[in-house]
């Protein structure tokens, strides 16, 4: 595969702004429409890199000790992002490992401050980064339903009208006063899906959480997320199940980098990133009819194919 840099291809545009009254006038207006803005964003972190530590012995020997063979290494995840997402949008985010694109959801989420930039949301965001962060093991699954909605910003009245929803939906009638820590990976997943779409989102964040999981529990979350999206929530998908990508977005964008370098619909760019990829297209068969050789699935969409749910 050749090498690339995000500076041989060319960037997204950016959004253009409706015309107004004036410059201000034309920014609130912009500001109003968007759920999310992104302006040239940032994130940059420093990590300490010893060439010497590669084994175990030494990292027991030198336990607690200061090396003098460790170096500082500065790391740019995300170098100059802007992005506009209106409400009501779903977009896919695709791109190799270490392309940047878990660390700019962080940093839209809040999680992750940027180093320089903006970046604006409007609306209650739930984020479903890794299924299950942030649930505490030593309580129960009913405890952490409501500690959980209650950090979301939720009132104990909306808490309460969720919550059997949300056990419902969970399949854990029988396990949600439980400890979390005796939760199987499953458990775990579905109650974690099940807290982050019912808090009924202005902004869902997903990051990879569509992969895991049995094919009944891919079935139920294709589901919850086609009921948001049926909501006009915006919503935004990382993932390399292309098929997801291409089956529930309406735009995508493709990070490589850091940086941006496609935007544009889910058919184009997802076939223009395995194309980079150099990944094989399926051949068609020559008795096969277009609407079969459409519907061929690809070895890649492993996520959220409707073949295998």
């Amino acid at each position: 595969m050749s090498s690339l840099s995000a500076s041989d291809l060319t960037t997204a545009p950016a959004a253009t702004t409706r015309p107004a009254a004036g410059p201000a006038d034309a920014e609130l207006d912009d500001d109003y429409r968007l759920a999310i803005r992104i302006k040239d964003v940032k994130v940059d972190y420093r990590t300490i890199v010893n060439p010497r530590a590669n084994t175990l012995r030494h990292t027991v020997t030198n336990f607690g000790k200061k090396s003098k063979d460790r170096r500082v290494r500065m790391v740019h995840a995300v170098r100059g992002v802007t992005l506009d997402i209106e409400h009501g949008k779903v977009l896919g985010v695709i791109g190799a490992n270490g392309a940047g694109k878990s660390t700019l959801m962080r940093a839209i989420a809040g999680i992750l401050p940027p180093s320089s930039g903006e970046i604006v949301v409007n609306g209650r965001i739930s984020t479903l980064l890794a299924l299950g962060v942030g649930f505490n093991g030593q309580l129960s699954g009913r405890d952490n339903v409501v500690l959980g909605s209650l950090a979301a910003g939720l009132s104990r009245r909306q808490v309460d009208e969720r919550f059997q929803q949300i056990t419902e939906w969970a399949e854990l009638e029988g396990a949600i006063d439980l400890p979390m820590k005796a939760y199987s990976s499953g458990q775990y997943g579905r109650l974690a899906f099940a807290v982050s779409t019912h808090l009924e989102p202005d902004v869902l964040l997903v990051d990879e959480a569509l992969s895991t999981g049995d094919a009944h529990f891919r079935r139920k979350s294709y589901d919850k997320m086609q009921e948001l999206v049926g909501q006009a929530r915006t919503i935004i998908i990382v993932s390399h199940g292309l098929a997801a990508i291409k089956e529930m977005c309406d735009d995508c964008v493709w990070m490589h980098q850091g940086e941006i370098v496609r935007q544009g619909s889910p058919d184009e760019v997802t076939e223009e990133y395995l194309e980079f990829q150099g990944v094989p297209r399926p051949k068609k068969s020559e008795n096969a009819s277009d609407e079969t050789a459409d519907d061929e699935i690809d070895p890649l969409d492993d996520a959220m194919s409707m073949e295998d749910i």
